[in-house]
């Protein structure tokens, strides 16, 4: 399934910040949609700080997410290359702040730096891999494996350990790896008995290796 929700692994932060050049930045409240799925794509979104759910719903009202992306990652890129509607809704987590570009604005700045094209290609490729990758496991593994799975991509190196910095409730990873409420709150809770998980205020720590079977 084409998507227009991506970062940019291969661009580092001074891409970015030319990128973010290129638009007007505004501040945005805790919970506000910025775009709707199914809506023109018409502008790409870098976020400065803060943090932003990228996810899809049906018309019942269910929702899962499809990742979460903090300080100096993008979303909107690919509908302003193909013109094709947003395949995904993305709104805030908490207080963020961004940087706008417009479609003009953003294939104009790729017109005059040319080497910014070339990495993007390489981060679509890479996205590519990290889908098929998820479709993966969501066919191959079960709701632990899932669980598991998804804390260490959510997780960053520091001191020797695994932390996960962005504020997450159960609800948020149950609809990431599509599961109930309920099971991730079961995990979770064995995995910080068994000493593997220890959570502080909105930090989740991995503590050491997570079990490949729970």
């Amino acid at each position: 399934m084409a998507s227009d929700f991506t970062w940019f692994p291969k661009l580092v932060r001074a891409d970015l910040e030319l990128l973010a050049k290129c638009g007007i930045t505004k501040r945005y409240k805790s919970k506000t949609v910025l775009i709707t799925e199914g809506e023109p794509s018409h502008e790409l979104y870098i976020v400065e700080s803060g943090l932003v759910r990228v996810y899809t719903s049906e018309k019942s009202g269910k929702e899962v997410t499809l990742t979460f992306l903090g300080p100096w990652e993008c979303f909107g890129e690919l509908g302003l290359l193909d013109d094709a509607p947003r395949s995904a809704s993305v709104a805030t987590l908490e207080a963020s702040t961004l940087h706008v570009v417009s479609k003009p604005a953003f294939l104009n700045c790729l017109s005059k730096h040319p080497e910014i094209s070339i990495k993007l290609l390489l981060a679509l490729v890479q996205q590519v891999r990290l889908l098929t990758g998820r479709v993966r496991d969501i066919a191959l593994l079960d709701v632990y494996g899932r669980i598991a799975r998804s804390l260490m991509s959510l997780a960053r190196e520091q001191g020797g350990q695994w932390v996960i910095e962005q504020r997450m409730t159960q609800q948020d990873l149950a609809s990431l790896v599509g599961c109930a409420r309920e099971m991730v709150a079961r995990v979770m809770k064995d995995l910080t008995t068994g000493g593997y998980l220890e959570v502080k205020g909105k930090h989740i720590t991995i503590k050491r290796r997570l079990p490949d079977r729970w």
